[in-house]
Protein backbone atom coordinates (compact mmCIF):
# COMPACT_ATOMS: atom_id res chain seq x y z
CA UNK A 1 0.00 0.00 0.00
CA UNK A 2 1.31 3.47 -0.59
CA UNK A 3 0.64 6.78 0.06
CA UNK A 4 0.40 9.30 -1.96
CA UNK A 5 -0.56 13.13 -0.48
CA UNK A 6 -3.35 12.74 1.71
CA UNK A 7 -4.63 9.53 -0.41
CA UNK A 8 -3.81 5.68 -0.38
CA UNK A 9 -3.49 3.91 -3.29
CA UNK A 10 -3.09 0.19 -3.91
CA UNK A 11 -1.14 -1.40 -6.20
CA UNK A 12 -0.40 -5.08 -7.28
CA UNK A 13 2.67 -3.53 -9.33
CA UNK A 14 5.52 -1.25 -8.78
CA UNK A 15 5.69 -0.76 -12.63
CA UNK A 16 1.97 0.30 -12.31
CA UNK A 17 3.02 2.62 -9.13
CA UNK A 18 5.76 4.21 -11.43
CA UNK A 19 3.50 5.31 -14.47
CA UNK A 20 1.12 6.66 -11.82
CA UNK A 21 4.23 8.52 -10.46
CA UNK A 22 4.54 10.36 -14.31
CA UNK A 23 1.08 10.63 -14.87
CA UNK A 24 -0.05 14.15 -16.02
CA UNK A 25 -0.41 16.97 -13.12
CA UNK A 26 -4.15 16.76 -13.30
CA UNK A 27 -4.80 13.25 -12.52
CA UNK A 28 -2.56 13.66 -9.09
CA UNK A 29 -4.44 17.10 -7.94
CA UNK A 30 -7.37 14.73 -8.26
CA UNK A 31 -5.34 12.06 -6.18
CA UNK A 32 -8.27 9.89 -6.50
CA UNK A 33 -9.38 11.38 -3.71
CA UNK A 34 -12.83 12.02 -6.14
CA UNK A 35 -13.61 8.57 -4.80
CA UNK A 36 -14.28 10.73 -1.49
CA UNK A 37 -18.36 12.13 -1.56
CA UNK A 38 -18.88 15.25 0.08
CA UNK A 39 -21.65 14.42 2.05
CA UNK A 40 -23.59 16.77 4.14
CA UNK A 41 -23.86 16.79 7.64
CA UNK A 42 -20.44 14.52 8.05
CA UNK A 43 -22.12 11.70 6.34
CA UNK A 44 -18.42 10.99 4.51
CA UNK A 45 -15.46 13.68 4.58
CA UNK A 46 -14.27 14.89 1.62
CA UNK A 47 -10.61 14.80 2.61
CA UNK A 48 -8.96 11.70 4.08
CA UNK A 49 -6.04 12.24 6.21
CA UNK A 50 -2.55 10.24 6.19
CA UNK A 51 -3.02 7.81 8.87
CA UNK A 52 -6.71 6.93 7.48
CA UNK A 53 -7.98 3.92 5.52
CA UNK A 54 -10.97 3.03 4.00
CA UNK A 55 -11.37 -0.93 4.11
CA UNK A 56 -14.16 -0.41 1.61
CA UNK A 57 -14.73 1.65 -1.49
CA UNK A 58 -17.37 1.97 -4.57
CA UNK A 59 -17.18 0.08 -7.03
CA UNK A 60 -16.71 1.26 -10.56
CA UNK A 61 -19.41 -1.21 -11.99
CA UNK A 62 -21.78 0.12 -9.25
CA UNK A 63 -21.21 3.27 -10.19
CA UNK A 64 -22.05 2.67 -13.48
CA UNK A 65 -25.28 1.12 -12.38
CA UNK A 66 -26.01 4.03 -10.50
CA UNK A 67 -25.78 6.70 -13.30
CA UNK A 68 -27.70 4.29 -15.90
CA UNK A 69 -30.66 3.88 -13.15
CA UNK A 70 -30.60 7.95 -12.66
CA UNK A 71 -30.66 8.06 -16.55
CA UNK A 72 -33.42 5.57 -17.07
CA UNK A 73 -35.48 6.81 -14.16
CA UNK A 74 -36.19 3.05 -13.34
CA UNK A 75 -34.19 -0.02 -12.00
CA UNK A 76 -36.42 -2.50 -14.44
CA UNK A 77 -35.32 -0.29 -17.67
CA UNK A 78 -31.58 0.06 -16.39
CA UNK A 79 -32.03 -3.56 -16.06
CA UNK A 80 -33.08 -4.22 -19.65
CA UNK A 81 -30.55 -2.14 -20.90
CA UNK A 82 -27.70 -4.31 -19.45
CA UNK A 83 -29.08 -7.08 -19.96
CA UNK A 84 -29.83 -8.02 -16.10
CA UNK A 85 -31.83 -8.69 -14.18
CA UNK A 86 -33.54 -6.03 -12.21
CA UNK A 87 -32.34 -7.94 -9.08
CA UNK A 88 -28.93 -7.54 -9.65
CA UNK A 89 -29.94 -3.90 -9.87
CA UNK A 90 -31.34 -2.98 -6.68
CA UNK A 91 -28.43 -5.49 -5.11
CA UNK A 92 -25.50 -3.46 -6.62
CA UNK A 93 -27.63 0.44 -5.34
CA UNK A 94 -27.89 -1.39 -1.85
CA UNK A 95 -24.53 -2.08 -1.94
CA UNK A 96 -23.43 1.06 -2.84
CA UNK A 97 -25.96 2.75 -0.53
CA UNK A 98 -23.99 0.49 1.82
CA UNK A 99 -20.90 1.80 1.60
CA UNK A 100 -21.72 5.16 1.38
CA UNK A 101 -24.02 5.12 4.20
CA UNK A 102 -27.06 6.80 2.79
CA UNK A 103 -30.22 6.27 0.94
CA UNK A 104 -29.47 7.32 -3.07
CA UNK A 105 -32.91 6.88 -4.54
CA UNK A 106 -36.58 7.67 -3.59
CA UNK A 107 -38.27 5.08 -5.16
CA UNK A 108 -42.02 4.43 -5.98
CA UNK A 109 -43.83 1.85 -8.02
CA UNK A 110 -43.38 3.52 -11.75
CA UNK A 111 -40.20 5.87 -11.08
CA UNK A 112 -37.28 6.45 -8.88
CA UNK A 113 -36.07 9.91 -7.84
CA UNK A 114 -32.31 11.14 -6.29
CA UNK A 115 -32.13 12.10 -2.71
CA UNK A 116 -30.17 15.15 -1.95
CA UNK A 117 -27.33 12.51 -1.22
CA UNK A 118 -27.99 10.89 -4.16
CA UNK A 119 -27.48 14.43 -6.20
CA UNK A 120 -23.77 14.85 -4.76
CA UNK A 121 -23.51 11.27 -5.44
CA UNK A 122 -23.98 11.59 -9.50
CA UNK A 123 -21.88 14.33 -9.41
CA UNK A 124 -18.71 12.25 -7.67
CA UNK A 125 -19.61 9.36 -10.02
CA UNK A 126 -19.57 11.44 -13.18
CA UNK A 127 -16.04 12.40 -12.35
CA UNK A 128 -14.78 9.41 -10.77
CA UNK A 129 -15.48 7.49 -13.60
CA UNK A 130 -13.99 9.85 -16.18
CA UNK A 131 -11.04 10.51 -14.24
CA UNK A 132 -10.69 6.28 -14.42
CA UNK A 133 -11.00 6.10 -18.19
CA UNK A 134 -8.57 8.77 -18.45
CA UNK A 135 -6.21 6.90 -16.06
CA UNK A 136 -6.38 3.57 -18.11
CA UNK A 137 -6.16 6.04 -21.26
CA UNK A 138 -3.02 6.64 -20.18
CA UNK A 139 -1.93 3.90 -18.82
CA UNK A 140 -2.73 2.41 -22.68
CA UNK A 141 -0.77 4.74 -24.13
CA UNK A 142 2.33 4.08 -21.97
CA UNK A 143 1.93 0.29 -23.47
CA UNK A 144 1.01 1.33 -26.85
CA UNK A 145 -2.08 -0.54 -26.80
CA UNK A 146 -5.51 0.55 -26.25
CA UNK A 147 -7.44 -1.34 -23.42
CA UNK A 148 -10.96 -1.10 -22.05
CA UNK A 149 -14.70 -1.09 -22.37
CA UNK A 150 -15.54 1.13 -25.46
CA UNK A 151 -18.87 1.79 -26.46
CA UNK A 152 -19.81 2.66 -30.01
CA UNK A 153 -23.27 3.72 -31.66
CA UNK A 154 -24.27 3.72 -35.27
CA UNK A 155 -27.85 3.92 -37.51
CA UNK A 156 -29.46 0.44 -38.41
CA UNK A 157 -28.46 0.04 -41.84
CA UNK A 158 -25.32 1.75 -41.77
CA UNK A 159 -24.18 0.51 -38.46
CA UNK A 160 -25.07 -3.31 -39.21
CA UNK A 161 -23.97 -3.53 -42.78
CA UNK A 162 -20.44 -1.51 -43.08
CA UNK A 163 -19.53 -0.62 -38.97
CA UNK A 164 -20.20 -3.73 -37.88
CA UNK A 165 -17.53 -5.43 -39.75
CA UNK A 166 -15.09 -2.80 -39.39
CA UNK A 167 -15.28 -3.39 -35.44
CA UNK A 168 -14.80 -7.24 -36.13
CA UNK A 169 -11.38 -6.11 -37.40
CA UNK A 170 -10.46 -3.60 -34.66
CA UNK A 171 -11.21 -6.09 -32.36
CA UNK A 172 -9.04 -8.41 -33.58
CA UNK A 173 -5.72 -6.07 -33.46
CA UNK A 174 -6.35 -4.81 -30.15
CA UNK A 175 -7.41 -8.02 -28.41
CA UNK A 176 -7.41 -6.58 -24.96
CA UNK A 177 -10.51 -3.87 -26.21
CA UNK A 178 -14.33 -4.57 -25.04
CA UNK A 179 -15.79 -3.35 -27.64
CA UNK A 180 -20.05 -3.02 -26.68
CA UNK A 181 -21.86 -1.82 -30.53
CA UNK A 182 -25.35 -1.11 -30.59
CA UNK A 183 -27.85 0.84 -33.30
CA UNK A 184 -30.59 2.72 -32.84
CA UNK A 185 -32.99 4.33 -35.63
CA UNK A 186 -33.25 8.09 -33.54
CA UNK A 187 -31.07 10.67 -32.05
CA UNK A 188 -28.60 9.36 -29.57
CA UNK A 189 -27.19 11.51 -26.50
CA UNK A 190 -24.00 10.03 -26.26
CA UNK A 191 -22.72 11.63 -23.05
CA UNK A 192 -26.00 11.00 -21.47
CA UNK A 193 -26.36 7.20 -22.85
CA UNK A 194 -22.82 6.29 -21.91
CA UNK A 195 -21.29 5.96 -25.93
CA UNK A 196 -17.93 7.09 -26.15
CA UNK A 197 -18.27 7.04 -29.96
CA UNK A 198 -20.83 7.61 -32.53
CA UNK A 199 -20.86 6.33 -36.45
CA UNK A 200 -22.99 8.66 -38.37
CA UNK A 201 -23.86 9.00 -41.76
CA UNK A 202 -24.73 12.60 -42.76
CA UNK A 203 -23.40 16.42 -42.32
CA UNK A 204 -26.33 17.23 -39.90
CA UNK A 205 -23.71 17.25 -36.91
CA UNK A 206 -23.71 18.60 -33.33
CA UNK A 207 -22.01 21.33 -32.17
CA UNK A 208 -21.37 20.68 -28.45
CA UNK A 209 -19.05 17.19 -30.03
CA UNK A 210 -16.17 16.87 -31.72
CA UNK A 211 -16.56 15.74 -35.53
CA UNK A 212 -14.06 13.80 -37.13
CA UNK A 213 -14.20 13.12 -41.14
CA UNK A 214 -14.02 9.52 -42.20
CA UNK A 215 -15.08 9.28 -45.68
CA UNK A 216 -16.71 11.40 -48.34
CA UNK A 217 -20.50 9.54 -49.59
CA UNK A 218 -23.34 10.56 -51.17
CA UNK A 219 -26.71 9.87 -51.95
CA UNK A 220 -28.17 9.53 -55.30
CA UNK A 221 -31.72 8.92 -56.61
CA UNK A 222 -32.34 5.86 -58.56
CA UNK A 223 -35.61 3.22 -58.50
CA UNK A 224 -36.12 -0.54 -60.53
CA UNK A 225 -36.18 -0.60 -64.38
CA UNK A 226 -39.81 -2.15 -63.77
CA UNK A 227 -40.85 0.76 -62.06
CA UNK A 228 -39.50 4.01 -64.30
CA UNK A 229 -40.70 1.03 -67.42
CA UNK A 230 -44.25 1.90 -66.05
CA UNK A 231 -44.08 5.37 -64.78
CA UNK A 232 -41.41 6.87 -66.53
CA UNK A 233 -38.32 8.61 -66.05
CA UNK A 234 -37.86 12.09 -64.59
CA UNK A 235 -36.01 14.47 -66.40
CA UNK A 236 -36.12 17.43 -64.15
CA UNK A 237 -35.90 17.77 -60.41
CA UNK A 238 -39.74 19.37 -60.07
CA UNK A 239 -40.78 15.91 -61.78
CA UNK A 240 -39.86 14.07 -58.60
CA UNK A 241 -43.80 15.33 -57.58
CA UNK A 242 -45.47 13.77 -59.83
CA UNK A 243 -43.99 10.15 -58.89
CA UNK A 244 -44.50 7.90 -55.49
CA UNK A 245 -41.24 8.69 -54.10
CA UNK A 246 -40.25 6.17 -50.97
CA UNK A 247 -39.78 7.99 -48.16
CA UNK A 248 -37.63 7.61 -45.14
CA UNK A 249 -37.93 8.57 -41.63
CA UNK A 250 -34.49 8.98 -40.08
CA UNK A 251 -33.52 10.39 -36.70
CA UNK A 252 -34.67 14.20 -36.61
CA UNK A 253 -34.74 14.84 -40.59
CA UNK A 254 -37.48 16.62 -42.18
CA UNK A 255 -40.15 14.10 -43.12
CA UNK A 256 -40.86 14.01 -47.37
CA UNK A 257 -38.08 16.60 -47.79
CA UNK A 258 -35.22 15.82 -50.32
CA UNK A 259 -32.30 18.91 -50.05
CA UNK A 260 -30.47 18.02 -53.41
CA UNK A 261 -27.11 19.36 -54.79
CA UNK A 262 -25.93 20.01 -58.07
CA UNK A 263 -22.81 21.65 -58.27
CA UNK A 264 -22.93 24.61 -55.88
CA UNK A 265 -26.66 25.14 -55.87
CA UNK A 266 -28.83 23.40 -53.60
CA UNK A 267 -32.52 22.66 -54.21
CA UNK A 268 -35.01 21.52 -51.80
CA UNK A 269 -38.05 19.39 -53.06
CA UNK A 270 -41.09 18.01 -51.41
CA UNK A 271 -41.80 14.71 -52.22
CA UNK A 272 -44.56 12.02 -51.28
CA UNK A 273 -45.87 8.57 -51.99
CA UNK A 274 -47.99 5.65 -50.43
CA UNK A 275 -44.99 4.28 -48.81
CA UNK A 276 -43.01 5.03 -46.26
CA UNK A 277 -40.68 3.57 -43.25
CA UNK A 278 -38.32 4.58 -40.86
CA UNK A 279 -35.71 1.67 -41.83
CA UNK A 280 -34.07 2.29 -44.81
CA UNK A 281 -33.22 -0.95 -45.95
CA UNK A 282 -37.02 -1.94 -45.83
CA UNK A 283 -37.36 1.06 -48.66
CA UNK A 284 -34.35 -0.52 -50.16
CA UNK A 285 -36.43 -3.61 -50.97
CA UNK A 286 -39.50 -1.87 -51.83
CA UNK A 287 -37.41 0.08 -54.52
CA UNK A 288 -36.39 -3.18 -55.74
CA UNK A 289 -40.01 -4.15 -56.23
CA UNK A 290 -40.88 -1.41 -58.05
CA UNK A 291 -42.74 0.32 -55.95
CA UNK A 292 -40.77 3.94 -55.96
CA UNK A 293 -37.99 6.20 -56.32
CA UNK A 294 -35.29 6.22 -53.77
CA UNK A 295 -32.74 8.55 -52.30
CA UNK A 296 -30.18 6.29 -50.79
CA UNK A 297 -26.73 5.89 -49.92
CA UNK A 298 -23.88 5.16 -52.60
CA UNK A 299 -22.63 2.75 -50.24
CA UNK A 300 -26.29 0.69 -50.53
CA UNK A 301 -26.89 0.83 -54.28
CA UNK A 302 -23.59 0.72 -55.66
CA UNK A 303 -23.84 -3.38 -56.71
CA UNK A 304 -27.20 -2.65 -57.30
CA UNK A 305 -26.64 0.11 -59.89
CA UNK A 306 -23.57 -1.96 -61.38
CA UNK A 307 -25.84 -5.06 -61.63
CA UNK A 308 -28.85 -2.84 -63.56
CA UNK A 309 -31.50 -3.83 -60.65
CA UNK A 310 -31.73 -0.10 -60.36
CA UNK A 311 -30.74 2.60 -62.23
CA UNK A 312 -29.70 6.41 -61.25
CA UNK A 313 -31.75 9.01 -62.11
CA UNK A 314 -31.27 12.57 -62.50
CA UNK A 315 -27.63 12.11 -62.10
CA UNK A 316 -26.78 15.48 -61.73
CA UNK A 317 -28.16 15.79 -58.35
CA UNK A 318 -27.09 14.14 -55.20
CA UNK A 319 -27.16 14.70 -51.23
CA UNK A 320 -23.92 14.79 -49.39
CA UNK A 321 -24.08 11.70 -46.51
CA UNK A 322 -20.29 12.38 -45.63
CA UNK A 323 -19.09 9.36 -42.32
CA UNK A 324 -18.15 11.07 -39.48
CA UNK A 325 -17.68 10.09 -35.93
CA UNK A 326 -18.33 11.71 -33.21
CA UNK A 327 -17.10 11.95 -29.93
CA UNK A 328 -17.13 14.43 -26.51
CA UNK A 329 -14.54 16.95 -25.72
CA UNK A 330 -13.82 15.57 -23.08
CA UNK A 331 -12.27 12.37 -24.89
CA UNK A 332 -10.54 14.34 -27.23
CA UNK A 333 -7.31 13.18 -25.70
CA UNK A 334 -8.49 9.30 -25.18
CA UNK A 335 -5.68 6.60 -26.47
CA UNK A 336 -8.79 4.32 -26.94
CA UNK A 337 -10.63 7.09 -29.11
CA UNK A 338 -7.50 7.72 -31.32
CA UNK A 339 -6.60 4.40 -32.16
CA UNK A 340 -10.26 3.22 -33.11
CA UNK A 341 -11.14 6.59 -35.41
CA UNK A 342 -7.31 5.98 -36.62
CA UNK A 343 -8.14 2.67 -37.50
CA UNK A 344 -12.14 3.01 -39.36
CA UNK A 345 -10.74 5.65 -41.31
CA UNK A 346 -8.46 3.37 -42.76
CA UNK A 347 -10.93 0.49 -42.66
CA UNK A 348 -13.35 2.84 -44.89
CA UNK A 349 -10.53 4.01 -47.34
CA UNK A 350 -9.89 0.90 -48.65
CA UNK A 351 -13.66 0.47 -49.58
CA UNK A 352 -15.60 1.90 -52.27
CA UNK A 353 -18.26 3.78 -52.31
Amino acid sequence: MVLMGSTCIGFCDEDIFSFWVSIKESLQDLSLAMLLFTFREGNLLGVMSVNTIRKQWPLPEDLRVFLIVIRKQSFTAAADELGVSPAYISKRIRLLEKVLNTRLFHRTSRRCALTDDGKLAERAAVQILDDMHTLFDDLSDARQSPRGLLRICSSFGFGRNHVAPAIAGLAQQFPELEIRFEVFDRVVDIVGEGFDLEIRVGDDLPGQHISRHLISNQRVLCAAPSYLERCGTPVTLDELTEHDCLVIKERNNPFGIWDLECGDRTQSIRVSGPLSSNNGEVVLQWALHGRGILLRSMWDVRPLLKQNSLIRILSDYSQSADVWAIYSTRAANSAKIRVCLDFLEHHFSQLEV
